[in-house]
Formats: C-alpha cells, structure tokens, sequence
C-alpha cells in the first residue's frame, strides 16, 4: 500500500498533466497551434492567416459540422492592409534595437531607409529635418501594436526610453512596409442541427486573426488574444457534438477583427442564416485568465440574460465575480447588436495581463477559471434552449 502511495505521489508531482480537464488539454493544444511559428501572428505575411483558416477548416470537418455556407465553412471577404514584411531594424548609437520590444513601427507607417538626426518637438516627440518621421518616447514597461488598413505618408516609431542611453541624436533606420490591396480572408462558419428547434440558433463566435508579424522575425503571437477564445469555441463544439443541442448551435470564426472587426461587419451584412433567428449570441475573446471573474459587455442591454448568467454561476459556485458592463463596440459582438441580435461578449478577468504585445505567448497563459467559463457558457445556452 505504501508503495502504491508513493508511486500516485510521484506521477502528480511529475505529471501534473495528467490532473488536467480534458478541456484544458484541448485548449493547451488549440494554443499551441495557433501561436506557433507556422502561423506567423495569423496576420498578413507569411499566409500565417490563411495557415489559421485552414486549421479550423480541418477542425470543423472532422466534428462534422454541417457548414453554414452551402458547401463550404468559408465566407470569402477582402480588405486592405499595411504590412511589414521585410527589413526592420533601428539602431540607435551602436545598440541595435529589438522590435517589439525596444520599439514599435506605427501600423499605418511607410518604409523608410536611411540615418536621421533628430531634434525634439516637445517632452516625448522627436523629429527629423523633413518632419515626416516623428519618433515618441514613452516610460512604459512594454508597448502594444494593432492593424491598418490605410499606409500613411509617414513613418512613425515609438521607442521604450529604458531601451537606449541618453538622448536621441540620431537614429539609422530600415523599415519596409507594404500595403496590400484587397488581401483575402475568410470567415469560417459552421454548425451542429438541434433535435427540437433546427431553425432557431445558438450562436458562438471568436475572432481567430491577430496582429501578425513586424519584420521577418518579430511575432505577435496572440495567445489570450485570442488563440483563447478560439480554443473555448472548439471546446464548445466538443461538447455539442457529444451532447445533442435542442436548438442549433452555429459556431462562427471572424477574420479581420484586429483591423476594426472587418468580419463580423461582413457576415451582418451578409448573414448566411436570418439574423432573426438568432436566439442568443456569446461572443468569446481574452479567455485565458479568469482568476478574478468575468466581464459581460451588453449586461446592462439585456438585463434578464445576465441575471440569468449570474444565478447560474452562483448556483454552480463558478466564479468569483461576474461583472456586468454597458454596450461597447470593442469586439465581435457589436455589429449583431446593433442588427438587435441579442449578444454578450464574454471576456475573463485578472492574472497575465500581456495584450496586443510580443509577450502574449501561451506558455504564460494560465486558463485560471478556463473549465468554469466553458460550464457556464454551456449551462447558460442551454437554459436560453428552453
């Protein structure tokens, strides 16, 4: 018996794997994926988005989904971008600085080749002779990028002031940018028929892209934003498709959210089911924490739903706090609400707090209360079955 004992004791101090839910082990896997090197940041070089499409096409087929759009999960959409795809280098004095780190090149920036004296325009802003190169410096611990669809006549940087001695007095600078015209991305749309009620919906989304790549080796990886929620969305469909849904349950991957929720304006605007038929809409994004509860945008919209969300949790001691938060078109979720589709958009709360930054990795992501959030979103649709 003592050393049965000692044996269990060793496989969970070594092995605490194995103490995993079966929904951690998937969303670690689901991660891990989307993050990895091969997917480039999902963005805009290196096909790391269409890498990810690709992914969750293989992902729905092999749950049997049945797609949404006729005979293909994919709803094809274009858009311009700014991208970065070759050199990117600033070196200030003899220390070459890190992107992403030392510095961020503005999304909407254009190439720019060549070494500049700076003079300063006020406390934070430098500038070079022909004043199409301004540089910020900030005192801040990391900084953060996003996506632009337009190219400007400038380039602009923002450089951390910890990251170089002294002064700015000169700078060599290398940056190519591209903009791409009508790049294509898709949306993936697939859903599980419901025994009872087929022609109304459940409806989960998550929006699979992120920021992409600055230069040739700089990755944003995106892990709590929002390789997470996409994760939660495959999670979801493990379920439903163990567990027969009364209603049908459709699962929707947007592209283009990170560029100003280019795909969930898209598929609104071209619904591939009526909008009307919507019972309720869980948007999932930032789901990787949760050790201080969640936030619930449109709680104050649709009070009903949200003090049916809180009882749930309550009753089910999930949670440490469910918080509710007005309308705000901050995600995916928007544009249905502003069609009068019913919507949360669910987003946890507390512990790493890496976003839009080369520090969202996965391996610091703690999915906290990820197995609670994924019970209450499953008992919570399920009741709005009813």
């Amino acid at each position: 018996m003592l050393r049965s004992f000692c044996l269990l004791l060793f496989v969970s101090i070594c092995c605490p794997s194995f103490s995993q839910s079966e929904d951690i082990v998937l969303a670690r896997k689901v991660i891990e994926k989307l993050t990895s090197k091969e997917f480039a940041g999902r963005g805009y070089v290196k096909k790391g988005n269409e890498k990810a499409a690709t992914y969750l096409n293989n992902t729905y087929k092999d749950y049997l989904l049945t797609p949404l759009n006729k005979h293909s999960y994919s709803q094809f959409f274009t858009t311009d971008v700014n991208t970065f795809p070759g050199k990117m280098s600033v070196i200030a004095g003899e220390k070459k600085l890190i992107p992403g780190v030392h510095y961020i090149v503005g999304p909407e920036s254009k190439g720019v080749s060549g070494s500049f004296t700076f003079f300063p325009k006020d406390s934070i802003t430098w500038v070079a002779n022909n004043m199409r190169l301004p540089v910020l410096v900030k005192k801040e611990k990391k900084l953060t990028w996003s996506v632009a669809t337009e190219q400007a006549g400038y380039t602009a940087i923002t450089l951390l002031k910890d990251s170089f001695p002294g002064e700015i007095k000169s700078l060599d600078i290398r940056i190519e940018s591209k903009l791409e015209k009508k790049f294509k991305l898709q949306n993936v749309c697939g859903f599980i028929k419901g025994s009872r009620q087929p022609d109304s919906f459940i409806v989960f989304t998550a929006h699979y892209d992120h920021l992409g790549m600055m230069g040739k080796e700089t990755i944003f990886p995106g892990a709590n934003d929002n390789a997470s929620g996409v994760s939660m969305l495959i999670n979801l469909i493990d379920h439903f498709s163990k567990n027969k849904p009364a209603y049908s349950v459709a699962f929707i991957a947007f592209a283009g959210e990170e560029a100003g929720l280019l795909g969930s304006k898209y598929y609104v605007d071209h619904p591939l089911f009526p909008l009307g038929k919507i019972r309720f809409l869980v948007n999932l994004d930032l789901l990787g924490t949760g050790d201080e509860g969640i936030t619930v945008v449109n709680a104050t919209e649709y009070k009903n739903d949200f003090e049916l969300l809180k009882q749930i949790n309550e009753n089910g001691k999930l949670l440490p706090l469910v918080k509710s938060r007005g309308k705000a078109a901050n995600s995916d979720h928007y544009w249905f609400t502003e069609k009068g589709v019913p919507a949360f958009f669910i987003y946890t709360m507390g512990g790493i707090k890496a976003y839009h930054d080369v520090y969202d990795i996965g391996k610091t992501l703690p999915l906290t209360k990820y197995t609670e959030v994924k019970k209450l979103l499953v008992e919570f649709s399920t009741a709005k079955m009813k």
